[in-house]
């Protein structure tokens, strides 16, 4: 397994993107050099606006019926968060590389192991953020 830095964009890591097949799966936008490197293995990247991302990803459902469990999402301290990882949050992933051939040729990709987010942009708000306490509630009628 190795790691990779870089901002990400369109992450479903504790939660599966289910678009079309369920899949856990982040939008790596890496370096120059880091793209490079990749290309340079044989890895497809995909150009977006912010520039070059490898798509990192780890399918649901497994061959027999297996069920592949969500990433692991840790914050900098290495303790395991349960946020929604917004566009253009700094992130290492933890991937491995695969390669198999079928009928169809032969196909490289990269299994979606772990993200430690290192600058956080939340996606969304949580539930419950946009609520008040009753004393900042009371406070504000207090102004009034």
């Amino acid at each position: 397994m190795a790691i990779v830095n870089g901002t990400a964009y369109w992450a479903s890591v504790t939660t599966p993107n289910t678009n079309y097949e369920p899949v856990y799966t982040v939008n790596l936008v890496v370096d120059d050099e880091i793209a490079d490197s990749f290309k340079s293995k044989g890895f497809k990247l995909k150009q977006m606006d912010e520039g070059l991302a490898l798509v990192i990803k780890r399918k649901v459902d497994g061959p027999n019926g297996q069920t592949r469990p969500a990433p692991k999402l840790y914050d900098s301290s290495k303790n395991e968060i349960d946020v929604q990882v917004g566009n253009g949050s700094t992130v290492k992933v933890q991937y491995r590389e695969w390669e198999t051939d079928n009928k169809y040729g032969q196909f490289k990709g990269l299994d979606f192991q772990a993200m430690q987010v290192i600058d956080l942009i939340e996606s969304g708000s949580p539930d419950g953020s946009e609520l008040e306490s009753d004393n900042e509630t009371n406070n504000l009628e207090d102004e009034l």
